[in-house]
């Protein structure tokens, strides 16, 4: 596996190329233009000021996440050709300074969805949180509050100049069904994929997070059956997915693991995070640990050895610990910890074969 580190660029991170070079194995970051509305063509010389930043660290930019689509290709709006005529030259201008992952999500309005950025655990750590009951009876708007609270630092999937027309957005969702937004991602790869295929660049879609409805929104990447579906949709080895084990794991009837070894093939990206999960649906963001959550991390992981996967992994979301100040969800020190332990994991899978393959041959 080839392991990397979401940066959110200089000036807009707390965590420095300096420091993530110190973490061992990690050989590229994976960025995105924060700044620029959704929508908008990547400019060349943007693409380009990032690749330079990340190659004088010895780092490679392979993996943008994301670029995200615009809401009106999502509602399905006539203006959506537009914006897909804007995708499909970004997707060339990455191509050309060689990105060769394009994480992206489908979900109406919100990206993912959480009550609390700081809760906190009984040994003082605080992560992000999901309480299911309190979604159930809140304003979209209060929401939006608590998020923006964070003022220090963008929240990719939370744009202000998007979420400035919320009610608007609500109106304009009203009524739309789980197969109009299937019918509409349809339309979105079918005129992307062949883009894709031709600059040699890997679409994959992230998971809805949490994957059930937020707010009475569809959302439709919640699944192993739905994922079946998706790669169905247009079936190109450029149409692929970004396989979230804590996006995914937070409904306790999805099993990472199974889906890495049916979709092994079409993971081109892949967030390794864990959370524990509540009797009532609410969930809490924990340490990779796999015995600190509800998601079994050691048999993701050797599911992705076993089918020989080779494509990028990052570690997801992490807890803030040891008093560090920064983007929710987003620490160095957590997400470090997560690395070494499924750098332990694989390391110890890898062993485990070798020593396997020599007691075979009778070494």
């Amino acid at each position: 596996m080839k392991m990397v580190f979401r940066w959110f660029g200089e000036g807009n991170d707390s965590v420095s190329l300096k420091h993530i070079k110190q973490i061992p194995g990690v050989e590229g970051i994976v960025w995105a233009l924060h700044d620029l509305p959704v929508g908008e063509v990547w400019p060349t010389d943007r693409i380009q000021e990032v690749k330079k930043q990340a190659e004088d660290h010895g780092f490679h930019i392979d993996v943008v996440e994301s670029v995200n689509v615009h809401e009106d290709i999502k509602l399905g709006l006539p203006s959506r050709d537009k914006f897909i005529d804007h995708y499909i030259q970004t997707i060339k201008n990455l191509a050309a300074a060689g990105v060769k992952v394009i994480c992206y999500n489908f979900m109406p309005v919100f990206d993912w969805t959480r009550t609390e950025l700081f809760r906190q655990h009984e040994d003082g750590s605080t992560a992000l949180y999901f309480e299911n009951e309190k979604i159930r009876n809140l304003d979209p708007l209060e929401l939006v509050e608590t998020i923006s609270d964070n003022a220090a630092y963008t929240m990719p999937g939370w744009e202000p100049e998007r979420l400035q027309y919320l009610t608007k957005l609500f109106d304009q969702y009203r009524g739309m069904t789980e197969t109009d937004l299937w019918n509409n991602l349809r339309y979105f790869l079918e005129k992307v994929i062949p883009a894709a295929e031709q600059h040699d660049i890997k679409l994959a879609i992230h998971p809805d997070d949490p994957p059930w409805s937020v707010f009475g929104l569809p959302r439709i990447i919640t699944s192993k059956e739905n994922i079946r579906r998706l790669l169905d949709l247009v079936d190109s080895p450029a149409n692929g997915i970004t396989l979230c084990s804590g996006s995914l794991g937070a409904n306790p009837d999805n099993n990472v693991a199974d889906m890495v070894r049916e979709f092994a093939g079409r993971i081109h990206f892949a967030h390794i995070r864990n959370v524990k999960t509540m009797d009532n649906g609410s969930f809490i963001e924990t340490s990779h640990r796999t015995s600190d959550g509800s998601v079994d991390i050691y048999d993701i992981v050797k599911a992705y050895k076993e089918t020989g996967y080779s494509g990028y992994v990052r570690p997801d979301h992490g807890r803030h610990i040891w008093d560090e100040a920064c983007r929710p969800g987003y620490g160095l020190y957590d997400r470090a910890l997560g690395i070494m332990y499924l750098w332990g994991i694989w390391d110890s899978l890898l062993r485990t074969r070798e020593e396997d393959n020599l007691y075979a041959a009778g070494k």
